[in-house]
């Protein structure tokens, strides 16, 4: 038992050490440097951060009831449902960071992949459905394929070779492999806003962004925290999210620094979900702690329940009237058909959960979110000034 809480705190305390200290969890450090004019999107200073982080907005409008939510979102480099992918192993230049299982591959030329993978990687479930949800809902989120892939020239380990036994040199032992289940990402279509050494946005920054009544509407962050509870996302340190400009939207301004006329809040790695949200813990894709949480910790103030791992920045949120409105009609769009291809493309079956002494099927999970649903459809919020 030491041994698993160890391992648990360890990188917890790391990264608290370096996301709280050294750059600041809830926004960029007050002595972050500012690089030279002209400033790309990604090297802004802290000023020209806040006026884009001012202006942008959480949704946008979408055509919920017509989305197809096995085939997934469109775009460059869209996958089938289940497609088989052949790629080759890409050994990373540094190791790469994370407990979750996974490695680079090359799809082709100038096309490099992370895949994530593992039948026993709650993670290859949890963010496909996640991100899906999201995405039928009209938030901005990362686009997760469901695959098998075909690893050309890859290590027995894909994983271990590119980050916990990393050398400087490729394995020498490849050969071409199967990998199962697995899911490919593609990023959302867009720049990322950032200043030097700070990247993504914290929770809380989006109080600011409510307020100004510039950028997005109090009811859309609302629903986006209360989605963020619903789906038990407890990661939500500040580089899990990005702040983007649409490549078409990115311009310069008198001293040839750049500017975005229509910034976006991204939610990125939402892997760790779809489970009971704990403090030193990911718990991922687990129907049965799922269930037992309720989306309300506190009714009458209509504070929902999560609990924010140790370095994240949603916790408890208070949500508004508005809020709870405004996502209780996004999850009324979703049909019962949507929301059976949602677990479907999430594999979930394949996760070997029991309920009841039975496998746990595509339907307990509708169940069990159309339940949810109805504790945020049924509720009311009564604002208070």
């Amino acid at each position: 038992m030491m041994t698993l809480i160890s391992r648990a705190v360890r990188p917890l305390l790391v990264i608290a050490i370096s996301s709280g200290c050294a750059r600041g969890l809830h926004g960029p450090s007050l002595d972050t440097p500012t690089s030279p004019a002209p400033r790309q999107i990604d090297e802004l200073s802290i000023a020209e951060r806040r006026a884009i982080l001012d202006r942008a907005q959480v949704w946008r409008p979408t055509s919920t009831r017509s989305l197809n939510l096995l085939r997934g979102p469109a775009g460059a480099g869209a996958l089938a449902y289940n497609a088989p992918v052949i790629c080759t192993y890409s050994h990373p230049k540094e190791p790469l960071t994370g407990d979750t299982p996974k490695f680079e591959c090359d799809l082709k030329p100038k096309d490099r992949v992370k895949v994530k993978y593992g039948e026993d990687n709650g993670e290859v479930y949890a963010e496909v459905a996640a991100t899906r949800l999201f995405w039928a809902l009209g938030f901005p989120v990362d686009r997760m394929y469901p695959v098998t892939v075909t690893c050309v020239n890859c290590p027995a380990d894909p994983h271990r070779a590119s980050a916990i036994d990393w050398r400087p040199a490729a394995p020498d032992q490849a050969a071409t492999r199967q990998i199962e289940p697995a899911t490919i990402e593609r990023k959302f279509d867009s720049k990322a806003v950032e200043v030097p050494g700070y990247k993504g946005w914290s929770w809380r920054e989006l109080e600011d962004v409510a307020d100004n009544k510039v950028g997005a509407p109090r009811a859309h962050i609302d629903a986006l925290k209360l989605l963020a509870a619903f789906i038990q996302h407890v990661d939500s340190k500040p580089d899990n999210q990005a702040l983007v400009c649409p490549e078409n939207a990115i311009g310069k301004d008198r001293r040839g620094n750049a500017t975005c006329s229509r910034p976006l809040l991204v939610v990125k790695d939402v892997g760790s979900s779809f489970a009971d949200a704990k403090k030193l813990s990911f718990p991922k894709m687990k129907l049965e702690s799922w269930k037992e949480v309720r989306i309300w910790k506190d009714e009458k103030t209509c504070q929902a329940d999560l609990t924010s791992s140790l370095v994240g920045t949603l916790e408890h949120p208070k949500i508004s009237e508005g809020g709870r409105k405004f996502l209780a009609d996004r999850l009324n769009l979703l049909s019962d058909k949507q929301l059976n291809d949602l677990f479907t493309v999430s594999r979930v079956e394949r996760r070997s959960e029991s309920m009841d002494g039975r496998p746990v099927k595509v339907a307990d999970w509708v169940r069990v979110f159309k339940d949810k649903r109805a504790q945020i459809v049924n509720h009311r919020c009564v604002d208070i000034p």
